[in-house]
């Protein structure tokens, strides 16, 4: 019993000597952190010591982990409610472009492939080639009233044996898609696009009409101050194509323009033979607008526009000045003439003429109607 007690008073001195060894041992640790220098953290301007930089971690442990953790239980409803908001515009505008029940088959002439378009995004492609961009609103949008009743026209009366409905050349109407108009226009692509696609959709569905069917909407870039009867330029009279006066082409950089050419230049165009060193003969008649009629050259007939095709003049409206073994063409304006004038349109529109009275006043008249209403059968295919 004794040996026991003994033993017990000796387990207790010895944790009492561990105790106060781990104690003083804790007490030389502490000291020698106190002694040491701080740390310092030089970076740039600043510099910190570990303590600052200490109760910084600590700072941002408790006010970032709280968002961290809540982070992930955002609704995702609310993030795709605010990028909807931020893109609803462009989304909303390609839904009422492509949400068209007609398409038009354009024959591509680089790839020789047809091209499946919705009407209205055909549009846009045609008036974006066919007119400047830096045009009037209004005046984009009597260009797309004129593109869209063109292509109803060749649709209500295609050939069944032709594959497309239309070219993408002069031959029809200029087209280019998407991604030929971002190439064409680069870093203006978006603004142009949404100037272009406004006025396209402004008019969506209309078309001009004369006695409630679609026309021949012609147009071209300058006129000579007069646009051309239909019968001066093209065989047929038609009562909607009549000559109007329009002065504001005086503004077009086309409205004036020159071309030289050789004797042996004309007689390969114009298949005759011009004498050397000799004043020719030259007999020019006009049409009411002013434009060549018949020219007669040494004898040989031909009309204005034969003349303006195989000398790729700008204009049918054109005189004749001889020096030595050349002839010197000077022409006002650009273009057949007849129907619509682009740069007309656009001097309508700065004068504050809508699109309406734009197309009212080049096409003789006219009216501006509903597609459904006119060719229903073509929206219901």
């Amino acid at each position: 019993m004794k040996n026991r007690k003994n033993s017990i008073k000796q387990i207790q001195k010895m944790k009492k000597k561990k105790a106060i060894m781990k104690h003083q041992a804790l007490q030389k640790r502490m000291t020698t952190v106190t002694k040491t220098k701080p740390i310092a953290l030089t970076k740039g301007r600043f510099k910190w010591k570990f303590p600052a930089a200490f109760i910084f971690s600590v700072a941002f442990i408790i006010l970032a982990v709280p968002t961290l953790i809540v982070l992930p239980f955002i609704s995702n409803s609310e993030v795709l409610s605010q990028s909807v908001d931020q893109q609803s515009s462009p989304d909303e505008e390609k839904a009422v472009v492509d949400d068209s029940a007609v398409e038009v088959a354009v024959m591509r002439t680089q790839t020789d492939q047809i091209e499946n378009v919705p009407l209205e995004t055909y549009v846009i492609g045609v008036v974006a080639s066919e007119m400047p961009v830096e045009f009037e609103t209004e005046a984009l949008k009597a260009q797309a009233l004129a593109a869209r009743t063109y292509v109803v026209n060749k649709l209500l009366y295609k050939s069944e044996e032709v594959s497309s409905d239309v070219t993408d050349t002069i031959q029809d109407q200029v087209y280019k898609n998407d991604a030929e108009l971002r190439i064409k226009w680069g870093k203006n692509y978006q603004n142009n696009m949404d100037k272009i696609t406004e006025a396209v959709l402004a008019t969506k569905g209309q078309i001009i009409t004369y006695q409630d069917k679609p026309i021949d909407p012609q147009f071209f870039s300058t006129s000579n101050g007069y646009t051309e009867n239909s019968e001066d330029y093209y065989k047929n009279e038609i009562p909607y194509l009549r000559s109007v006066p329009s002065p504001w082409d005086e503004a077009s950089p086309y409205y004036l323009d020159q071309e030289t050419f050789t004797f042996k230049q004309v007689e390969t165009a114009l298949g005759i033979d011009l004498p050397d060193n000799e004043k020719l003969s030259i007999e020019i008649t006009r049409t009411e607008s002013n434009r060549v009629d018949e020219l007669n050259l040494v004898g040989s007939l031909f009309t204005g526009r034969e003349v303006r095709e195989k000398l790729k003049l700008r204009s049918s409206d054109f005189s004749i000045e001889q020096k030595n073994n050349y002839l010197i063409f000077k022409t006002k304006g650009n273009g057949h003439g007849v129907g619509m004038s682009q740069y007309g349109a656009n001097g309508m529109a700065k004068e504050g003429k809508t699109y309406e009275e734009i197309v009212k006043y080049y096409y003789k008249d006219v009216q501006v109607s509903n597609l459904d209403d006119t060719a229903p059968a073509l929206v219901m295919q």
